[in-house]
């Protein structure tokens, strides 16, 4: 091996004492020659036990020559060869690196810092503000409506065929439908790189090839919305009115209110909860069969009576008239007055005289409830729920909501009263002041850092420019890449506070060491700019590295993480721009001299004599542990354990739910209740709300058709101001033990959390987690969660469990006798038509106006439907039979057929009828049978445990039933995504650093021996504070371990560089270790706990929503202070170590030999350049 004791350079004229030569009497000194030999290879200890203290060498020994080097440096000047120079203790640096030009050109630097300022402060207001980060999910709804039709006939008839055409779309990546009374709807999830464009024509084309295999009596063909299920409503208003029916206040909100709002930039869709009008004509079977009238009939006849076409134009000889027949009727009063047969007499048979005809609403069975505390219920009342476009300013969207109540209520009848209901924007704010707050003070706390351990304010204000700079750079390229300011960017730069002062603080740490030392400021600045700026190129690369895997991470996770993880690169990248530009100008034009002469303040005094202290202390301790390098074995092997106990032992979750001061649930009857039961119960849910104490205002519906059961109803609660209730976490359950105490009901509530991320093919009115059941075998699917349902009610966390499948709905089967019908002429169809004219609540009319369209809906009276046995007064028409009379309203007639009774055959003659049970609903997942268990976790139980016990219990049933599969569904399948991905992405993560700090370092080794001994403790230690404080592992502390990866392992990169540096001078391996620890626990110390004061606001938790928060700060402060404990010592006994194991066994190998490595006889290599030896000067 060549060694590199003879190697000695000199930068700009510098007279070095040349290692190797004994010192005389007259102080002879080696003036270095502009040829000199630059060999880049590392010394290497000639005996192991140099690495660990243990022996002497043969001959002087390395202890010797160490005095002789310690020697010199202290006894050799600059302005005589009597003295060593002050600056022979420091590294001699040939140029000026990537920060010299900057230091040379002031003017340059300080416009292009002006240009970053002025473009962070333009684009900073232009930032959309949302709770989280545009997460564009193709999801697509698709609805249809038979009117009549039990579950099972929609299932058949609407799903199945739909579902065939929609599992054809490409991208299609999960399909779900639920088929109710009437109803069937669709929920498409498409992969992410499909567009929702094209989603959206294909859905279309799919819809138009299913039209022939579906009924033909349809009375609209399915219809589809492009939904966002991230995207909750910002705004919800509402519409108030003691004197207007609910169709007409139902009116003004869709046209007056919804259509004004839905123009607002940023608006998507206004969803109206309330009831549309309609004319509703109740029918009595026995006046009808009195006039020997059937409900077809009467349909035929009002059908007959009303039109509403064109009827041409007539052309004269100069003017043209365009036909306008008035044939529509419009109001109830014109249909009572419609002529809808004649008797045996003559005389007219009017609609009033076998029907009810009332003006109402188009779902009599709907009811709706509004309260607000301090204002009487209203008498009709109509909720607007505003939802934003993807991507748009949740904040403007309901900030110019807002702004537009004046021009509403002027717009509106006096009999109205707008108010607002709920303002989620408010929330967001909030959280996003939140963290805007502990970003202040997580800011201070780094500045006071600094302050103490420079001990000026000006050299303070040097790293502390850097941290606003780096902030405004960072929202430039943010808006240019189209991200907003929401709860994980905002976390991102609160984090990045801690360490985007690293660079800046190692840099000016370096030019006030070199200044100490003698330099003047100029030249400390210029000679830390060529020897500081490959570590802080090495930190800076490193660090954002770890984030790497975030931005590249597929799915939904990905979109989650992409604008954090983009986000806070670009902080990281900043920061290291500004710290290799700004801040040596800055050092070279502010520092204060530190000279011997010189008056340093009080703290610089006070603080610099204690930090001496602690190093030497520091360095004692550390001699004493390179002596008995054994113990770092049972250190590391106890952290190897320690991340296997906490990582199989932390509960893990998502995201904690927040405070958004938002309850939402159903309370669930028996099956089978009917709407005026649940009227019923709906009001005794109302009054357990008034009574409690912390709620402002609530909303509660019954009979919602499009959301829930027929036997449940949805509460939406609002609590009054956090400042005066306790906890959200705590009202919940008070709330839903009130309104279970009801006698027939159950109450499932839960928290609207503050932010939640949801992936639209999961309903949570019943629970915020889903796990769905599904099978080809629709009885072994319902066997299987009767199973699984039994073995869940044994766990204890769960505040809820249920399950869609509900099997003992009342139904009432209706069996036509064939023969019995032929022999008296009634026909199948004739009696299908009937049953379904007279209880579907279908429409027989469309009434147009230019404003909307309002149905006829004909039906019999209540009364005659309330029973199994009213079906006995319905009678069905003969297919033969003489005539009767029926005129429209202007007398014209219309048709003529027989009207006696003996033309008429009652119902109970031709069907028999059997009350049985059936399914509420029934529910397909990707084509196949599917039973859904939604539930709710106890405040103190993690989703990770519930997860865990869910599939455990399947796996039992699964035993027993092959043919049924399970998965997780909506927030809990992202958390399984996310945790089983958890090992991969911190692997990730250090390969990626591992290989930039390889290229960097040109090294096998020391990569190794930056990342090793910080990661594995700073992790433990992480887990371990989680552990401690009783806190979970939840997607915040995700983020955390990301965040220790790349800031622990900036002690190494500080010390294995000046290490090579002293090792470069001639220094032995241990001695350069040593004083390379020594040299740079100033700059470690200062960066770390300017990383930990960044993170104590977020372990203390500021803010309302500070909880959910918590355990990022927890683990980033734990995870800190651990792994400094144990780098200090364990680092350098691992360089040391692996310095071995390179010359020992990888340059051995010629593959493998670094090339730092040279070997006698070999050629240089391509960087390497041998000169002659200089010749000595006496």
């Amino acid at each position: 091996m060549v060694s590199r004791q003879g190697k000695q350079w000199s930068s700009r004229g510098n007279w070095l004492w040349r290692p190797g030569l004994k010192w005389n009497q007259n102080h002879t000194i080696l003036p270095l020659l502009p040829n000199t030999v630059r060999l880049r290879q590392r010394r290497r200890c000639k005996s192991l036990s140099n690495m660990t203290g243990g022996e002497q060498h043969d001959g002087e020994g390395e202890k010797e020559a160490a005095k002789d080097r310690q020697h010199m440096r202290r006894e050799v000047t600059p302005a005589a060869v009597s003295a060593v120079p002050p600056e022979s203790k420091l590294v001699q640096v040939k140029g000026s690196g990537l920060s010299g030009p900057f230091i040379r050109r002031p003017v340059m630097t300080v416009l292009l810092t002006l240009s970053v300022i002025v473009a962070g402060m333009a684009t900073y207001n232009k930032l959309a503000v949302n709770d989280l980060p545009a997460i564009d999910y193709p999801v697509i709804q698709v609805t249809c409506s038979y009117p009549g039709a039990n579950p099972t006939t929609m299932a058949n008839n609407i799903a199945t065929p739909l579902e065939k055409q929609f599992l054809q779309i490409p991208g299609l990546d999960i399909i779900t439908s639920t088929s109710t009374q009437g109803n069937t709807s669709f929920t498409l999830q498409f992969v992410l790189s499909k567009s929702i464009i094209d989603a959206a024509t294909d859905v279309q084309a799919a819809i138009q090839r299913a039209t022939g295999k579906l009924p033909l009596d349809l009375p609209s063909p399915p219809t589809f919305t492009k939904t966002n299920p991230n995207d909750q409503a910002v705004y919800l208003m509402g519409l108030l009115s003691d004197t207007l029916t609910d169709g007409d206040l139902y009116k003004y909100a869709s046209t007056a209110v919804a259509q004004r709002i839905a123009i607002l930039p940023g608006v998507s869709q206004v969803n109206i909860y309330g009831v549309q009008g309609a004319i509703r004509i109740k029918a009595d079977p026995a006046g009808l069969a009195s006039r020997g009238l059937t409900m077809d009939d009467l349909a035929s006849a009002i059908k007959a009576g009303t039109v509403y076409a064109g009827a041409g134009q007539f052309d004269g000889v100069h003017r043209t008239f365009v036909l306008q027949p008035n044939g529509q009727i419009d109001e109830a009063e014109g249909y009572r007055n419609l002529i809808v047969a004649r008797n045996q007499d003559g005389s007219p048979v009017y609609l009033r005289d076998v029907a009810d005809v009332r003006q109402s609403v188009q779902d009599e069975r709907l009811s709706r409830t509004f309260w607000m505390r301090g204002f009487n219920p209203p008498g009709s009342v109509v909720v607007l729920a505003v939802s934003r476009q993807a991507g748009a300013n949740a904040v403007e969207v309901a900030n110019s909501v807002k702004a537009l109540f004046p021009e509403l209520r002027a717009s509106l009848p006096g009999s109205i009263t707008l108010v607002p209901v709920f303002d989620r924007s408010q929330s967001i704010v909030d959280s996003v002041q939140d963290v805007k707050f502990t970003l202040i003070i997580a800011f201070i706390l780094v500045v006071m850092v600094i302050y103490v351990f420079l001990g000026r304010a000006t050299d303070t204000l040097i790293p502390v420019v850097a941290l606003p700079l780096s902030v405004l750079l960072t929202f430039a390229v943010m808006s240019a890449l189209n991200f907003s300011i929401n709860n994980l960017t905002l976390m991102a730069l609160t984090l990045a506070i801690g360490f985007l002062v690293d660079d800046a603080i190692v840099f000016l740490e370096n030019v006030v060491r070199r200044a100490e030392h003698g330099e003047s400021i100029l030249k400390a600045a210029y000679n830390s700019a060529g020897e500081i700026s490959f570590t802080i190129l090495s930190m800076t690369l490193s660090l954002a590295a770890v984030f790497i895997p975030l931005v590249f991470l597929p799915g939904l996770l990905g979109r989650i993480f992409r604008e954090f993880s983009v986000t806070i690169i670009v902080a990281i990248l900043a920061s290291g721009l500004v710290s290799l530009t700004l801040t040596p100008l800055m050092c070279a034009r502010i520092l204060g001299e530190r000279r011997a002469g010189h008056k340093r303040p009080w703290m610089e005094r006070h603080t610099g004599e204690f930090i001496q202290r602690v190093i030497a202390a520091y360095g004692r301790i550390l001699d004493k542990f390179l002596d008995r390098a054994w113990l770092t074995v049972p250190i590391l092997l106890g952290c190897i354990l320690g991340l296997w106990f906490f990582f199989t032992h932390l509960p893990f979750t998502l995201l904690p739910p927040g405070d958004s001061g938002f309850v939402r649930g159903v309370f669930i009857a028996q099956e089978g209740s009917s709407p005026a039961q649940m009227h019923a119960y709906q009001q005794q849910v109302n009054q357990k709300l008034k009574d409690d104490p912390n709620i402002g205002q609530f909303f509660t519906l019954a009979g919602f058709a499009a959301r829930t059961a027929s036997s449940q109803g949805l509460i939406f609660g609002f609590l009054k101001p956090r400042n005066q209730r306790p906890p959200i976490e705590q009202c919940i359950p008070q709330l839903q033990k009130s309104i279970s105490s009801i006698p027939g009901i159950t109450a499932i509530l839960q928290p609207n959390p503050v932010l939640q991320i949801n992936v639209g093919v999961t309903n949570q009115t019943q629970g915020q987690y889903a796990y769905t059941l599904s099978g080809i075998v629709p009885d072994d699917v319902y066997a299987a969660a009767d199973q699984l349902m039994t073995k869940l009610r044994g766990f204890k966390g769960f505040a809820s469990v249920r399950s869609d499948f509900y099997n003992n709905t009342p139904n009432l089967t209706v069996d036509i006798d064939r023969q019995r019908a032929a022999t008296y002429g009634v026909s199948t169809s004739a009696v299908q038509s009937l049953l379904r004219t007279a209880y579907s609540q279908n429409y027989v009319y469309l009434i147009k106006q230019p404003e909307d369209q309002y149905q006829v809906i004909l039906e019999v009276k209540d009364s005659a439907r309330a029973r199994p046995s009213d079906l006995n007064d319905l009678y069905v028409r003969k297919n033969t039979g003489g005539s009767f009379s029926a005129s429209g309203a202007g007398g014209g007639t219309i048709a003529t057929t027989t009207g006696t009774a003996s033309n008429l055959v009652p119902m109970r003659a031709v069907t028999t009828t059997k009350q049985i049970v059936g399914p509420q609903a029934v529910n397909h997942f990707n084509q196949f049978t599917s039973v859904t268990i939604n539930f709710n976790l106890l405040p103190d139980v993690a989703i990770g445990d519930a997860t865990k016990f869910i599939e455990n219990s399947f796996a039992q049933v699964h035993q027993q039933l092959p043919g049924v599969q399970a998965t997780f569904q909506g927030e809990a399948l992202v958390f399984r995504q996310l945790f089983q991905s958890l090992p991969m992405l911190l692997l990730a993560a250090i390969f990626v650093m591992y290989v930039i700090l390889g290229i960097l370092y040109e090294s096998y080794v020391h990569p190794i021996t930056v990342l090793f001994p910080a990661i594995v403790p700073a992790v433990v230690g992480g887990l371990f504070t989680l552990w401690a404080f009783g806190s979970t592992l939840s997607l915040y502390s995700v983020i955390g371990l990301f965040l220790l990866l790349g800031i622990v392992k900036k002690n190494g990169i500080l010390v294995v560089d000046f290490a090579l540096k002293r090792i470069d001078e001639g220094l032995g391996l241990r001695e350069a270790i040593h004083e390379a620890s020594l040299e740079r626990f100033r700059p470690i110390m200062m960066t770390t706990l300017a990383a930990l004061m960044g993170a104590v606001p977020l372990a203390l938790g500021f803010g309302h929503d500070a909880s959910a928060r918590r355990p990022l700060g927890l683990v980033i402060v734990g995870g800190l202070i651990f792994s400094q404990l144990v780098t200090l010592f364990v680092t350098p006994v691992i360089y040391l170590w692996l310095e071995w194991f390179q010359e020992h066994v990888l340059d051995k190998v010629p593959f493998l030999r670094s090339a730092h490595t040279h070997h006698e006889g070999e050629p240089a290599q391509e960087d390497e350049e041998i000169q002659p030896e200089p010749a000595a000067v006496h």
